[in-house]
């Protein structure tokens, strides 16, 4: 199985870049299956029901999402309807939608989990015991399971790939729009990334224009940020995975599209 994740895609640019790109992308790299992350591609910051559903037909198979899921109320439906749209499955019940689904893909099945870090973030249910639980729901019907994890710090990142190192296929970070430059296939063949980077304006702060974060950065009033302009960045993983469902190949992918 092939699988291309898609870091945070960020604003109108982001996802005009995916539309215009992604099944070119998905061709050229033989790809069986997208997941990406739509946390941000509304105004930069949560996800309407309008670019879900956009996104989705562009190609993106599965959108995950992070802790500004809830900022556009109008995705709340989507999130109940929608099997392909998921927030963090550590969000506690009663909260709209739900947090991982198991996919059909390539003659296969694919469980893609999101969850949601703590440090640095809201204080919601522990990601280590949900993410435990899922899988023991979960056995048995397949061992193809990838994790999007939408954390701020890289240690509860790496902390989350030894609590479930060698029991699934990946666990990709999310969240901090900046790649990192360790990815890496443990021992149990568990893909692993701390950030995946996003998909967005490339001459920005991650992805949003300069000046207003400069602004706030140097004088400590609020700025209404706006997402940046000009070229676009697309970041992501290859993943590919054998029968038994473990990482055999995983390597980082960038395209610039003006």
């Amino acid at each position: 199985m092939r699988i291309l994740f898609l870091g945070d895609i960020v604003g109108r640019p982001g996802r005009s870049a995916i539309a215009r790109r992604l099944n070119a992308l998905k061709a050229a790299w033989d790809v069986d299956w997208v997941v990406a992350n739509g946390e941000n591609a509304s105004g930069g910051i949560g996800l309407t029901a309008q670019n879900a559903r956009q996104l989705h037909d562009a190609g993106a198979d599965v959108l995950t999402s992070g802790n500004h899921i809830w900022k556009h109320k109008d995705v709340f439906p989507c999130l109940q309807s929608e099997p392909w749209l998921l927030r963090p499955a550590n969000y506690p019940p009663g909260a709209p939608g739900k947090g991982w689904d198991i996919y059909g893909v390539a003659n296969r099945e694919l469980a893609v989990i999101n969850l949601l870090g703590r440090i640095f973030l809201e204080t919601i249910d522990c990601p280590f015991r949900t993410a435990k639980h899922i899988l023991s729901i979960i056995s048995g019907q397949t061992r193809h399971v990838l994790v999007d994890f939408h954390a701020e710090a890289t240690s509860e990142k790496k902390a989350l790939l030894y609590a479930l190192d060698g029991r699934v296929s990946a666990v990709i970070g999310t969240h901090t729009h900046v790649p990192t430059a360790d990815a890496q296939i443990t021992a149990g063949q568990t893909a692993y990334i701390s950030d995946v980077g996003m998909c967005g304006p490339y001459h920005s702060i991650i992805g949003m224009s300069p000046e207003p974060i400069l602004e706030r950065l140097q004088t400590g009033l609020p700025q209404p940020f706006t997402v940046g302009k000009g070229e676009v960045v697309i970041q992501g993983v290859l993943l590919e995975t054998n029968d038994q469902g473990r990482a055999i190949e995983f390597t980082p992918v960038q395209e610039f599209v003006k």
